[in-house]
């Protein structure tokens, strides 16, 4: 398997998939929008975007199996993931609100082979492959040097569940806010990582996300210099649903924020 020829068609199809959404949302109709949950929306376009994508991939790698966040194909038991987040940022693409984007990662049950992120309304495509350095469109890119908090610019992303999170979200922001250069939210996990991977984050933590929102992006991050673990520092992130991601240099810091609400989250 020659990862850099694969990687180069799953740009392919990570931007055949944002065409198709970016087309759709000319004509986009509120009315067809899901409540998976509460505050948590699906739309014909994330199942149809799937699909598109489940298809072109099936054709790239037809022994790979898939983990799909709306579903459209059922899982098998299989040496190789596609691991597909059709639209990430839903809310923000229902409401015409950047940054939204398509995230692929290959992996098998211990590795990251693969990720690409493409985001529709910048048309950037950032992506690499393991071992193979991290890209923003051709162009290598690589974490910040920022090691002093007070400069740090600093991502949070706010899941749905905001009665367990809200606790730790107050805490950041109380630790955060004017202490740190700013913060951002973007609405889009997968997004605020490959901003880490790019040094437009210096940092960035969420809880409560699954490994299509944060797989592709991790790899993306690993390979651009930066460091990616769960809430309690683990590497064997991809097993949980929490993501702290940095260049390393804030890590400890993040952690050490996040460790007074890390069994809350974790359930350890």
């Amino acid at each position: 398997m020659n990862l850099e020829t694969l990687t180069s068609e799953v740009c392919k199809i990570a931007k055949e998939g944002g065409n198709f959404l970016a087309k759709e949302r000319k004509s986009f109709n509120k009315e067809r929008v899901e409540e998976k949950n509460a505050h948590d929306y699906v739309s014909y376009v994330d199942k149809e975007t799937e699909k598109l994508l489940v298809d072109r991939l099936s054709q790239l790698l037809p022994d790979a199996g898939f983990i799909t966040e709306e579903g459209t194909v059922e899982f098998e038991v299989k040496d190789y993931y596609w691991i597909i987040d059709p639209l990430d940022g839903t809310t923000n693409y229902i409401q015409d609100n950047a940054p939204y984007c398509v995230s692929i990662a290959l992996a098998t049950a211990s590795e990251i082979l693969i990720g690409v992120v493409y985001e529709i309304c910048r048309n950037e495509c950032f992506y690499a492959w393991r071992d193979g350095k991290a890209y923003l469109d051709g162009e290598q890119i690589h974490v910040s040097e920022t090691d002093n908090i007070n400069k740090a610019f600093i991502g949070l992303d706010l899941p749905y569940n905001d009665k367990d999170y809200k606790p730790l979200m107050n805490h950041l922001i109380d630790a955060l806010y004017g202490k740190v250069s700013s913060i951002r939210i973007n609405g889009s996990a997968a997004m605020s990582m490959c901003y880490v991977a790019a040094g437009r984050f210096d940092a960035w933590a969420e809880a409560y996300i699954n490994p299509w929102d944060f797989m592709a992006g991790a790899l993306i991050i690993k390979e651009a210099g930066g460091y990616v673990t769960d809430f309690t520092g683990s590497l064997s992130f991809f097993k949980g649903h929490h993501i702290i991601a940095s260049n390393s240099l804030l890590h400890n810091f993040m952690e050490s924020l996040i460790h007074p609400f890390r069994n809350q989250i974790t359930g350890l």
